[in-house]
């Protein structure tokens, strides 16, 4: 039994490189939202000390000068790549583990030459779609973990690290440090560290019951998957969340009623289409506005309300109707805010849900086929249809000055030949 995990290099940046081969050399770094900090950079940027989370105001001026290249996040074109590398993942192995937008595992029972096969996906992935992967492979999930931490930290694997060897097991575990371990965060490693830990063989070499009686059951089995015990299994549905929530920060500050409103239902609509995504309906609608908490000289406030609805809808408008109230009753005047956003909860299946034989519920008359076409239109493009309590020129939504054209999901931005 062994598990593959498949992780794409630098994600982001190496989309945007997919249609600008002439930055393939070149420092490259994509912006968060507002095009706020870094949060993916290539390894020419990397080696500038350029870091994730580094406010973009702070190395501008000197990453341009060096001949660098920034992006606004293109989620849409992120997504859409993020798809096709799944769905070759899922051509190349019979059962897969969607675990992130770059990552996934993979069940390799069956197969005899893992490391062949990780070279296959590799230049697979690379001729059908451009997009550079690592592979690292080990007997449990942990394992495959820290074997794609080898195949990026040592060039000299070639990207694809094979931890059904022994030897080379033991060797990776003892260079390893013990906060690389998957699962194993800042807080536990210096725990770990404080009582002689420090590596990922140390810790593979400890007595399991006497991991569980210091720390928990879940480093338990951390450490059982280390010792070759498959202890995780491979997910190959994803769980039905229990809460969605969409927030944003503001592209510049708001004061006035009229605008929350638009960025609330903006969120609500998205939230809805997330909802029918799960094919699950909520109950709970909540709506939260806040004020930049940096700023401290400014008035601070926090605003949050919840409300339950009568009946479970995944109707866009039964929500607008609920996020309009409850911004109604949260928004203070003369306050500048920053930041909105809107969670739904309390969940459940669709056409499952049994109340009150009496109770009168004036459900909207043919919903669902309403909801359905509307997704439908705006999957060939987000925002095609929207409601009128969104707004139109949405002067608040976030900051991407510079965005690369949505190559494989708008029409009007298709690459041209020339």
């Amino acid at each position: 039994m062994a598990f593959a995990l498949v992780d794409c290099n630098n994600f982001y940046v190496s989309c945007e490189r997919m249609f600008r081969p002439d930055i393939k050399n070149r420092p490259v770094v994509v912006l968060s939202n507002n095009d706020g900090c870094v949060v993916s950079l290539s390894k020419e940027a990397k080696r500038f000390g350029i870091k994730r989370c580094e406010p973009w105001f702070k190395i501008k001026q000197d990453f341009l000068k060096r001949e660098g290249v920034a992006f606004s996040s293109n989620y849409e074109l992120y997504a859409d790549v993020s798809s096709r590398v799944m769905q070759t993942l899922e051509y190349l192995a019979p059962k897969v583990e969607i675990y992130s937008i770059d990552e996934a595992f993979l069940d390799l029972a069956g197969l005899k030459n893992y490391e062949k096969f990780g070279y296959k996906c590799q230049e697979t992935i690379d001729r059908w779609i451009g997009i550079p992967v690592c592979v690292g492979i080990g007997p449990t999930k942990t394992l495959a973990k820290a074997a794609n931490y080898a195949a990026k930290h040592y060039p000299a694997t070639n990207g694809v690290v094979d931890l059904t060897n022994e030897i080379r097991k033991e060797k990776l575990m003892a260079l390893m440090p013990v906060k690389e371990i998957w699962g194993i965060g800042n807080r536990i490693s210096r725990k770990l560290n404080n009582l002689g830990i420090k590596t990922a063989l140390d810790l593979m070499e400890m007595d399991t019951k006497l991991i569980k009686r210091k720390f928990s059951s879940v480093l338990e089995r951390t450490v059982m998957e280390l010792k070759n015990f498959p202890c995780i299994d491979l997910e190959q549905q994803p769980k039905t969340k229990k809460q969605i929530v969409v927030s944003r920060t503001f592209s510049r500050k708001i004061d006035n009623l009229n605008s929350i409103n638009e960025a609330v239902s903006d969120y609500a609509a998205r939230a809805c289409e997330k909802l029918r995504k799960e094919n699950q309906c909520c109950r709970m609608v909540s709506v939260f506005i806040r004020t930049n908490y940096f700023q401290e000289k400014n008035k601070q406030y926090h605003g949050f309300r919840s409300y339950k609805l009568f009946y479970p809808t995944n109707d866009t408008r039964d929500i607008l109707n609920a996020t309009k109230q409850l911004t109604k009753q949260i928004f203070k005047p003369d306050i500048n805010f920053i930041k909105a956003g809107v969670m739904l909860n309390d969940f459940y299946n669709e056409g499952v849900y049994q109340d009150d034989l009496f109770k009168k519920i004036n459900e909207k008359v043919n919903s669902k086929e309403l909801m359905e076409t509307i997704d439908k239109i705006n999957n060939s493009g987000v925002g095609k249809i929207t409601f009128a309590s969104q707004g139109i020129k949405k002067t608040w939504s976030m900051k991407r000055l510079m965005r690369s054209p949505r190559y494989l999901t708008n029409w009007e931005e298709i690459p041209t030949v020339k």
